[in-house]
């Protein structure tokens, strides 16, 4: 006489578990990414809120606000913070992508550590939608602090580091390689809570007439600075 028994799926033990040959069960809430060959490859079927999502991108200015551009017009009607940015943000470039200027807020800061310090605080204060933040070297003690930041909120956070930092750890359980192909933009999965996937995934991207003339448009005024950030968040 034989006996069997059921075997309990992984989720069923701990929601932080899964098969290596299937994506995870979300334990945040998802926003969609608004590209469907996306959203399939990724656990919950879109962008985690709550944590850090590691974006590596060959160089800056590839496509990587437009790839972002459906999710931040999701959480829009709260504000959306870019913290370091490359360039200055263009009011015409944003409101092509439908993004009212009026809910960003642009933080400049001379010095890494005010950046990270300011990119913390957003992150704490619970009252954005999203943040972007841009950095070239960032810490492993310094990516931790970032996350656990995220974690005690419900705000999208997208860090953008050079490509370069791929081999370095990061407790990001989404990590994207990021490059400029013909007609759009293509994504190496280097880190998700699923089974590896080689090949990359290549995204239409086609910029608007108003985007591929942004650099005319003036920038954003007033930038804020990362120590006077912190009073205008709890407004």
């Amino acid at each position: 006489m034989t006996c069997s028994a059921s075997i309990a799926a992984p989720e069923d033990l701990h929601p932080a578990l899964w098969r290596a040959s299937q994506l995870a069960h979300a334990n945040t809430r998802c926003v969609d990414t608004g590209h469907a060959a996306l959203s399939a490859q990724l656990p919950g079927g879109g962008w985690p809120v709550g944590t850090l999502v590691d974006l590596l991108v060959q160089q800056a200015g590839i496509g990587e606000v437009r790839l972002l551009q459906p999710a931040l017009a999701k959480v829009a009607p709260r504000r959306v913070v870019l913290v370091a940015p490359p360039h200055a943000p263009q009011g015409l470039a944003l409101a092509a992508l439908g993004l009212d200027p009026a809910q960003l807020v642009w933080v400049r800061s001379s010095r890494n550590a005010d950046a990270l310090w300011a990119a913390e605080q957003v992150l704490k204060s619970g009252s954005c939608g999203a943040l972007l933040f841009w950095q070239q070297h960032a810490r492993g003690e310094s990516l931790r602090r970032l996350h656990l930041a995220a974690q005690q909120g419900e705000t999208l956070f997208f860090l953008f580091r050079p490509l370069v930092a791929a081999q370095d750890a990061s407790p990001a359980p989404l990590r994207l390689a990021l490059r400029p192909a013909a007609g759009g933009i293509e994504l190496d999965f280097i880190k998700r809570r699923g089974p590896q996937r080689d090949a990359p995934l290549f995204l239409p991207l086609t910029p608007s007439l108003l985007q591929r003339h942004a650099p005319l448009d003036r920038p954003l005024p007033a930038p804020a600075t990362a120590r006077g950030l912190q009073p205008a968040l709890v407004q």
